[in-house]
């Protein structure tokens, strides 16, 4: 017998031993973790959306299409409700008011939000507690900054009227006159708001580099100047967000609801009846729920199409082509 071991058992002596290798395992790959991991967090948002944004518009949509009296009686009435709205006075009425109060609360909050953002941005004294005060009505309820302003404006007795007696400017029925209350609820609205997007317009401008300041100080701008081709241009995606997202606060009438209900219930005369006000009498108080989804489907539609012609007139925000 040769003196030198075998092969296998060199083999064993001189290098580890191996394992034996089983099938090859199969799992996710990172791509496919991190989907997973993206879908997780997104899922209660998602599901949250489904139930109870996306199932009650389209259960709204189809509610339209039917005569529903509110107490349990259900018949098909196909496009009634859409040929009722419009040939509905108070509808269209609805429709009006809430044009003219969106027209002046988008103009009115944008330019009073920015203006108040430029001067708290300055370095005054005690600026914070001015930004404080500014911001303070929002965080208020709606129902009590109602009942306040409604306390304030009451004919002959209010806090704004006793004022205005004394710097001998008269009495005014703010919310009585039709010819003044819806004003008077928008500059409410305003007053509510502003504190909010001062807050965004702040950031915006608080972002913008010092540097470009100095270099128009150097170049003899003026503070029109500076502000026209410096801080404007810089501001434009925010204020396309404040203009849109006040648009469709709007249209949709969520806040306005509450100070119209306090303060006016829709009157005098229907002035301050908000198409989101009207939607509520036919639903709550009339049971017309079939005539009430029809409303509120076409509201949705009005407000789409209003969100959409934003995003094409100012390119997404950006104002100017590439």
């Amino acid at each position: 017998m040769s003196g030198k071991p075998s092969a296998p058992v060199a083999e064993a002596e001189g290098k580890p031993r191996r394992p034996e290798e089983g099938p090859a395992r199969r799992g996710l790959t990172r791509k496919h973790r991190e989907w997973l991991a993206a879908l997780c967090f997104v899922a209660p948002d998602a599901l949250g959306l489904l139930i109870f944004l996306a199932i009650p518009m389209v259960l709204a949509l189809a509610l339209g299409f039917f005569d529903i009296s509110g107490f349990g009686t259900y018949s098909f009435a196909g496009l009634t409700n859409y040929k009722r709205m419009f040939t509905d006075p108070l509808f269209l009425n609805s429709v009006r008011v809430t044009v003219t109060y969106v027209v002046l609360f988008v103009a009115g909050v944008f330019v009073v939000s920015l203006a108040l953002a430029l001067l708290v941005k300055q370095k005054l004294p005690f600026v914070g507690v001015l930004r404080s005060m500014f911001f303070l009505p929002h965080v208020v309820s709606l129902v009590v900054i109602g009942l306040v302003w409604q306390f304030m404006l009451i004919d002959g007795r209010g806090v704004v009227n006793q004022l205005l007696d004394v710097v001998g400017l008269g009495n005014f029925s703010w919310l009585g006159n039709p010819n003044l209350a819806l004003f008077t609820v928008v500059a409410v609205s305003i007053w509510f708001f502003m504190g909010y997007y001062m807050v965004i317009f702040l950031a915006a401008l608080q972002d913008i580099p010092q540097e470009y300041y100095d270099a128009a100080r150097v170049d003899g701008a003026g503070t029109w100047a500076t502000f026209w081709n410096v801080t404007w241009p810089l501001m434009k995606p925010t204020s396309f967000f404040v203009l849109l997202v006040s648009t469709i606060t709007g249209v949709a009438g969520l806040q306005a609801f509450d100070l119209i209900y306090i303060m006016t219930e829709g009157g005098p005369a229907n002035k301050t009846m908000l198409g989101i006000f009207y939607i509520y009498q036919q639903a709550f108080m009339f049971n017309d729920y079939g005539y009430a989804a029809a409303m509120a489907s076409f509201l949705v539609l009005v407000l789409s199409a209003a969100t959409a012609a934003m995003f094409v007139l100012t390119r997404g925000g950006r104002f100017e082509v590439d």
